[in-house]
């Protein structure tokens, strides 16, 4: 691995990094796009052809289709070679899961199967385990499922009633519990099911095979979208788990949940977009080929502005899901160099950014939402027609917001995390956000008389982020223990971090982009960048001056809104001009291809 700067999760805040020392899609290696031709192709030949029969839904097939994509190696991309995998970096699995998230209700199997239903025993099991268990799940042999939500327990995961005695004879668990929501359930061989040992507080993992007596899987669940993925109830009655298939420690159930949630939110960021991609792609094609008023409807500047917002909105997640993920891959590397064991190692670096995992499901998943709503309104009538994908995509789209956590816990999330980050002494949040406050007339980051287009870029990303240090010094001193019940307010931070790190990062891209390809070759990533900090200035004041006027009023108020105003205030944009140029790019082009 490359010697970069890397900065810790959340650390961002405040400090900033060279455009140098960020991973972006432009430096995918031949492999890694052979690897995305690989999944693509299968998507093609394999499962767009049958999608309307895996959506009726007819389990069976879904089962047959799953397991052929085993037997061609895609399931064993993030697995090592020693239990029948490919041992491929975070970066390529998050390729691979972008790529397979086009593939609709196939996309949900598919990750439940090689993320959540196979991860947790390659990253916490033993030896023992991943022999058994992992080499079959690698090549489809097997299929797997995590069981983790209960009628009495979604978001609040800890409060499960699950729960396993362990046997006189010492050699069996005894579990009694029900699951729900469980994806894959209809035709997985292996769950990995969290319970209480006998009065534990906390809960404890257990390798659970749907042959064992006691397991009841009920009929499938009928749902708004992803009607192919299998989604139903579990019981246990007196299930006889033997001990050895306890995963990790006793009681440590609840962090292998906590961080497997982190990887499924932010390999939920790379199956967006792909979808999102996707539905861009189905979008300029009707675009390009349907007539009114005797012309295209795709030189109309109503439709243009959808495209182009679909776009920027799309380039920008990409830019932040490779981001984050080399700096996941170094993560993990340092891990291991310290000896950390290969499973942990990996496990703890994605756990570490759990501020950028949260941030990216959030942003990607209402993202995606945009993006194919408006897809939805460019095909007009046809788009309320079964006939058309997007149709499917709109319908599958919508779970992404509930999944892996809903938005609203994430939401949350990125506050709460970064401030425990930077509590453990990761990084100085408060201090940093303290001194801002002693000169809020002079805090904004002045124009300089001289400076390049990435210097005034910048500029204007260090002002977001002081913007952001401000609210947050405010609401923590006025709310203190309270500032968690204070929901609304914390939204308003978690927006405004989430507007920022976005718009870095895609700063960060363009910046790289121009340094390995020469200026031409950006002028129309200028304009996406050009228009995302202009948009996102905007919104981050919006929700900072909402954050202010909910937790004080009168001068103190008038003071720290109009710091908000200096510190988000941007060049005018000609902002109609810049989304035809990304437009007319796309529309040329007839697809995706940014």
């Amino acid at each position: 691995m490359e010697n970069k700067q890397v900065l810790k999760s959340g650390e961002f805040l405040v400090r900033e990094i060279a455009p140098a020392d960020v991973f972006i899609p432009e430096e995918f290696t031949e492999e890694q796009l052979m690897i995305a031709q690989s999944c693509r192709d299968f998507l093609q030949t394999e499962v767009y052809p049958i999608i309307e029969k895996i959506d009726a839904p007819d389990t069976a097939l879904m089962k047959v289709t799953l397991k052929k994509a085993g037997e061609l190696g895609l399931m064993g991309i993030a697995l090592s070679e020693e239990y029948g995998g490919f041992g491929q970096s975070f970066v390529t699995q998050m390729l691979a899961a972008e790529t397979i998230g086009a593939g609709y209700s196939f996309s949900v199997a598919f990750m439940a199967h090689t993320g959540i239903g196979t991860l947790p025993i390659m990253y916490y099991g033993t030896e023992d385990q991943r022999q058994r268990y992992v080499t079959r799940l690698a090549t489809g042999e097997m299929l797997g499922a995590y069981c983790l939500t209960e009628p009495g327990a979604g978001s609040d995961a800890n409060s499960g009633k699950t729960q396993a005695i362990l046997s006189e004879d010492g050699k069996h668990y005894i579990l009694n519990g029900q699951k729900m929501w469980i994806t894959n359930a209809g035709f997985a061989d292996s769950q990995v099911v969290f319970a209480k040992i006998d009065r534990d507080r906390v809960l404890s993992a257990f390798i659970v095979e749907r042959s064992f007596p006691g397991v009841t899987v009920t009929p499938d669940e009928h749902k708004m979208g992803i009607k192919g993925s299998s989604t139903a109830q579990i019981f246990y009655t007196d299930v006889k788990v033997p001990v050895e298939n306890l995963l990790g420690a006793r009681g440590e159930g609840f962090r292998i949940a906590l961080s497997i949630l982190h990887m499924g939110r932010i390999k939920l960021g790379a199956n967006v977009l792909g979808a999102a991609k996707k539905s861009i792609t189905d979008s300029v094609k009707y675009a390009n080929e349907r007539k009114q008023f005797g012309v295209y409807i795709s030189t109309f500047g109503a439709i243009k502005y959808k495209l182009a917002e679909q776009v920027i909105r799309t380039f920008a997640l990409e830019s932040a899901i490779y981001r984050v993920s080399r700096d996941i891959d170094i993560q993990i590397e340092k891990n291991k160099a310290e000896g950390m064991d290969k499973g942990r190692a990996s496990i703890d670096g994605i756990s570490h950014y759990a501020v950028e995992a949260a941030i990216l499901k959030v942003y990607g998943s209402e993202a995606l939402d945009y993006v194919i709503d408006e897809a939805v309104q460019i095909h007009g009538g046809m788009g309320y027609s079964a006939e058309m994908a997007v149709e499917r995509g709109y319908r599958d789209s919508r779970i992404n917001r509930i999944f892996e956590g809903t938005n609203e816990i994430n939401r949350l999330l990125v506050v709460d995390t970064a401030m425990k980050r930077a509590m453990k002494g990761d990084f100085d949040l408060m201090g940093a956000a303290g001194k801002l406050i002693e000169d809020l007339d002079h805090v904004a980051e002045p124009k300089p008389s001289s400076g390049g287009y990435y210097e005034e870029k910048m500029r204007c990303i260090r002002n977001f982020k002081k913007a952001v240090l401000i609210v947050l010094h405010g609401a923590s001193k006025t709310f203190d223990k309270k500032l968690g019940y204070e929901q609304e307010v914390l939204n308003n931070i978690s927006d405004m971090i989430t507007e920022l790190y976005i718009a870095e990062t895609t700063a960060l891209r363009v910046c790289k982009l121009e340094s390995l390809k020469g200026a031409n070759e950006v002028v129309l990533y200028k304009d996406i960048l050009d228009v995302f900090v202009y948009d996102a200035a905007d919104k981050i004041r919006k929700s900072g001056c909402d954050a202010i006027y909910s937790y004080t009023a009168g001068q103190e108020a008038d003071r720290l809104v109009k710091a908000m105003y200096s510190l988000c205030s941007v060049e005018g944009l000609n902002i109609k001009e810049s989304r035809r140029r990304i437009a007319g790019r796309l529309i040329e082009d007839n697809q995706y291809k940014f």
